[in-house]
């Protein structure tokens, strides 16, 4: 009948209306306590009671129908015409949207989860109590009378208010100490140590990059931000969120360079001004690992950041060759149609990744496919598939692909569904899920249920430990032995709410959920060494750690100049911090096609990045399509060049591949990373700031990507050293600007002019 939970649902940026707001108070603050009641309620009482004192009654008032102006969150909430039941990769996000003015609660992107929030405002009630102040132990219940007489009455719950004090925790500082004296402060509760603040002092020509993929800047100077894995929808540029975030930032632009490495998984808030301003997390031992790593260059900072997390594995060259993939191609016939295509327009495309190819209940079976449950990990012959099904023969078509050098990846999600009921297979592995013990659980041992608004109420395999890891991989063992699948598009990662959750390695939420993703991506790539393959991960979410495992991309975006321009932030501020295969949906996944121009030049920034990929957000099945194949855009868009100008493209990619892996390897090997910006190879040039788009491709390439429309020609900096036009081969002198011809099948790329003679035959015609 009452529902109050102090800390939410755990959103990071949205409180809901049934906690307490907010959670943790200060001292000196008063918290507003919200419940949520049934229908049948006719008033609620809160039982207010201090140091063991008689509680005093406090009346809540009932909300209005709607969300609270203190549950909105408004900026990152996309309103989606979706419906709860699957929310899978064939129905997920299908369409498209701006940020609404109509918000939810737990600040989904989905009209359902909007639907839920308006629901649970409509019974919500909610007060203000007096001001808290430390020292103190507060405690309160709530106690609800009912239209038909009678009354029900909730747990007790405690509260006490924090403050800051300069004792109370300790700092556990390895390398070069820079935090500036006098400025560790503690915060407090009755119960401990909640959270630690101190500053690092920044020289006037430092820039800061790093804390994961960011979107919004390369240079974070002048920004706040915070470090938690986090679902944002589309629009991650103008909200600051991110589904990859890191506790380390890469100091640039004095006499050496320098880093920090907050050495936690909990979450991190930065204020990054004339000071770098760092707020931590703690846990119950009041202890915070904080790392400096000293230069002289961003690789040799970098390199020491990587030696505590972890270092890239080398993937196979295969990676870097054109990757396709559209979220509609649902059966064989239309996979091999399309691939048929590219042979047809003389497209080669190397990785073909298929999301929607299961039943989307298990995210093991092969949709269509008739099979016994079972207890034990099926086998391929244990599946049967009608001739007239979506999949009649997944292994033939497989050997055909790779017949045809295409390798094959399949999309998975860490979650098992159980909206609706599950059923057969689904039935067992749920059930199998919570006997053993296998999920994620909340404080009080149950099940976690998903809080997020994608496969909502699922439960969540408990990835830290080995024994659910080699579980849940052992259902999809099959697929890479007998199948002869080549990787797995290890979507989603950021299910994880909560510092009531508990994990079976013995962290709680706060600090076990950031490494959710980081676990789910070294499961699949355990799974694929195990059967004798690379360990070809491709992930859009994770955190410190997830360095050794396997590849990434930027996730959901719309076809937009915007969305462009803030992938290419992402991109070099991931490569930053250590992420090497790294890539992005060329040209933006969801809404419209993209236009011609924006496509064609999304595509040849892409054919000088890491990762080169297109692929398409669910449309329904409506027509006319939305694929970002070339020649859906070129149908779409009637312009009769993006086909040749694709394949010109794609052709200098192929030719490039020797190049990537040999730079990857380095990479790899401790070297400044694939994909860069500027400032890692010329860190005391003040100019390449004034550049932030422009990046390097391992030692040779600096690329200059178009990222608005209309455009003919570009100005590009050079720092110092001598240069090539790849496609002119002009000498160029650097420590300059120059004008360089950006026609649409001609990026702007130069080359170092020590490298020129190996690599002009990528670019001869």
């Amino acid at each position: 009948m009452i529902r109050h939970r102090p800390h939410g649902s755990g959103h990071p940026y949205a409180t809901t209306e049934d906690q307490r707001v907010p959670a943790q108070p200060l001292d000196g603050e008063a918290v507003e306590l919200r419940v949520r009641a049934a229908a049948g309620v006719e008033a609620v009482v809160c039982e207010w009671a201090v140091d063991g004192a008689a509680p005093v009654e406090l009346p809540l008032a009932r909300g209005e129908a709607g969300v609270s102006a203190a549950a909105q969150d408004v900026v990152g909430v996309s309103a989606q015409a979706q419906t709860v039941a699957g929310m899978s990769a064939q129905a997920r996000a299908g369409a498209g949207g701006e940020a609404s003015a109509a918000p939810a609660a737990d600040g989904g992107h989905l009209a359902a989860a909007q639907a839920r929030a308006a629901r649970a405002a409509a019974g919500s009630w909610a007060v203000r109590t007096p001001v808290l102040r430390a020292g103190h132990r507060y405690a309160y219940r709530f106690r609800a009378a009912l239209a038909g007489g009678g009354s029900r009455t909730s747990r007790w719950f405690e509260v006490s208010a924090a403050s800051w004090s300069e004792d109370g925790g300790k700092l556990d500082v390895r390398g070069a100490d820079r935090v500036v004296p006098g400025s560790v402060r503690w915060l407090a509760d009755a119960d401990g140590v909640r959270r630690v603040r101190f500053e690092l002092a920044l020289g006037p020509d430092e820039h800061v990059v790093g804390f994961g993929e960011r979107f919004d800047a390369v240079d974070q100077r002048g920004r706040e931000l915070d470090a938690v894995v986090f679902e944002q929808y589309k629009a991650q540029g103008r909200h600051g969120r991110t589904y990859l975030p890191m506790p380390f930032a890469l100091v640039v632009g004095g006499a050496a360079s320098w880093g920090l490495h907050v050495a936690t998984s909990r979450r991190t808030w930065y204020d990054v001004g004339e000071r770098l301003r760092v707020e931590a997390e703690v846990g119950r031992d009041g202890v915070l690992g904080v790392r400096f790593h000293d230069g002289p260059e961003p690789a040799d900072v970098l390199r020491g950041f990587l030696d505590d997390v972890g270092r890239p594995a080398e993937l196979p060259s295969w990676v870097f060759r054109l990757w396709a993939s559209g979220n509609e191609w649902n059966t064989q016939e239309r996979v091999m149609a399309e691939m048929d295509r590219h042979r047809e327009h003389g497209i080669p495309v190397g990785a073909l990744v298929i999301e929607a190819w299961s039943d989307e209940t298990t995210f093991t079976a092969f949709r269509g496919a008739a099979y016994e449950p079972s207890e034990e990990p099926h086998r391929l012959a244990g599946y049967a598939f009608p001739p007239d099904g979506p999949w009649p023969d997944p292994k033939g078509m497989v050997d055909a692909l790779h017949g045809r050098d295409i390798k094959v990846l399949l999309w998975q999600i860490p979650l098992q569904k159980m909206r609706p009921h599950p059923r057969h297979q689904a039935a067992v592995d749920a059930r199998q899920l919570v006997e053993r013990g296998y999920g994620v659980r909340e404080a009080k041992g149950r099940p976690y249920r998903n809080r997020g608004w994608w496969f909502p109420l699922a439960l969540m395999p408990d990835l830290s430990s080995q024994e659910v890891r080699d579980w849940w991989t052992a259902k999809r063992r099959y697929l890479v032995e007998e199948v002869g699948i080549d990787g797995f598009k290890t979507d989603g990662g950021e299910h994880a709410w909560g510092h009531d959750l508990r994990y079976a390695d013995g962290r709680d939420g706060g600090e076990g959920n950031n490494l959710f993703p980081v676990h789910y991506a070294r499961a699949f790539g355990d799974l694929l060494r195990s059967c004798g393959k690379a360990p070809v991960t491709f992930s859009r979410a994770g955190f410190a750690g997830s360095q050794p495992h396997g590849a990434f991309w930027a996730g959901d975006e719309d076809s937009t100049w915007e969305a462009f321009r803030a992938s290419i932030k992402a991109g070099i501020t991931a490569s930053a911090c250590g992420i090497v295969y790294w890539g992005w949906d060329l040209a933006g996944f969801s809404g419209e096609v993209p236009g011609a121009e924006l496509y064609l030049r999304a595509a040849g920034a892409s054919a000088f990045m890491p990762i080169m990929q297109y692929h398409s957000e669910f449309n329904h099945h409506r027509t006319p399509i939305r694929d970002r194949t070339p020649w859906n855009v070129a149908a779409r868009t009637g312009d009769e060049r993006v086909i040749p100008v694709f394949r010109r493209l794609v052709e200098v990619r192929e030719r490039l591949v020797p190049y990537l892996a040999e730079q990857a390897r380095t990479a790899v090997g401790g070297g400044a990373p694939l994909m860069r910006g500027l400032f890692f190879d010329h860190p005391r040039d003040p100019e390449v700031w004034r550049h932030p788009l422009q990046y390097k491709l391992g030692d040779a390439l600096l690329v200059a990507p178009v990222t608005e429309p209309d455009i003919s020609e570009i100005s590009v900096y050079l720092p110092e050293g001598e240069w090539i036009d790849v496609w002119t081969g002009r000498a160029l002198a650097g420590g300059q600007e120059v004008r360089l011809p950006a026609p649409l099948d001609r990026p702007p790329v130069v080359c170092a002019a020590e490298h020129w003679p190996r690599l002009s035959p990528v670019f001869a015609s």
